[in-house]
């Protein structure tokens, strides 16, 4: 049987990978940290003396752990959630830190992940390992029970539905994202309409996912002007506001009386708003790791 000592050096160098894909997988940083804690305790009792590839056999038990929680997850709920935004990263607005831009490598940003939560646990795996992590399917197709040939297919339709969801990937420039992200707030505040759907993509889509206990409902709203007129609706009541990264892009977490309300994602594509995915759930607001906001 190989070293405790080096199995958990090398799960702890793995650590930050391991917790990326339990994240893509599950959508939910919580949920993340118990998979890799269940991950690892897998890890403490099996036996590694013939594993050739740590990283890749460690990542395929972590899977393993998402596909069944996703599984149990489904399982449990009786009916669909009607707007379910994930738990977004939340990190400071220069610049994140090494551990949160390794569980941001490779990703599109919040977008994605919200498309990812309509996908099967199959093609959720398949997809994950596969498209973001390169993972051949002749590993995959275990996890799953199918053949490699199946496993393709899998991540085949998966792909089809992210490419379906139009997913954009947002500027490169974040200087200027937070340009547009000010120009959209500078509109609302001053009631200015037109301003407002200027910086807005015509096909612009609102996720507002409100839970049980927010003053405004969940839903998805789509246009410029659908989505500039709720805007204003709701802007004298969106004060102040703290400029962070959500998911690596342009978003802002809005307080009232000191304490975080709600947490605005942007997706700035071509220089205009195309996604805002927000979160104003008081229950899921307590959750989220705010600490960027001591700093």
């Amino acid at each position: 049987m190989a070293s405790p000592d080096w199995l958990t050096e090398g799960f702890e160098t793995n650590r930050g990978r391991l917790r990326a894909v339990a994240y893509r997988m599950l959508g939910s940083l919580t949920e993340a940290d118990d998979a890799v804690q269940e991950a690892w305790l897998r890890v403490a009792r099996a036996d590694a003396s013939e594993v050739d590839n740590l990283s890749a056999w460690l990542t395929t038990i972590v899977a393993r752990v998402c596909l069944n929680a996703l599984r149990s997850r489904n399982a449990r709920r009786e009916e669909p959630l009607d707007v379910h935004v994930p738990d977004p990263v939340i990190t400071r607005a220069d610049e994140p830190n090494p551990e949160d831009q390794a569980l941001l490598a490779d990703s599109v940003g919040l977008a994605l992940q919200v498309v990812l939560e309509t996908l099967t646990p199959a093609e959720r795996l398949a997809f994950v390992l596969h498209d973001t992590f390169g993972l051949p399917f002749e590993e995959i197709a275990p996890m799953v029970d199918r053949s490699p040939a199946a496993a393709r297919q899998l991540a085949s339709r998966a792909r089809r539905r992210v490419r379906g969801a139009d997913v954009h990937s947002p500027d490169r420039d974040v200087v200027r994202q937070r340009e547009v992200v000010d120009a959209f707030f500078a509109a609302a505040h001053g009631g200015d309409f037109d301003a407002l759907v200027a910086v807005l993509d015509p096909d612009v889509v609102s996720r507002i996912d409100a839970g049980a206990g927010a003053l405004i409902p969940s839903g998805v709203l789509h246009g410029a002007a659908t989505v500039a007129r709720q805007t204003l609706a709701i802007a004298s009541i969106a004060a102040p506001k703290h400029p962070v990264l959500v998911n690596g892009a342009a978003g802002v977490v809005i307080t009232l009386g000191g304490q975080p309300v709600a947490v605005m994602g942007f997706t700035v594509s071509g220089g205009k708003v195309v996604e805002i995915n927000s979160i104003v759930d008081p229950d899921r607001i307590r959750r989220l790791d705010l600490s960027v906001l001591d700093d």
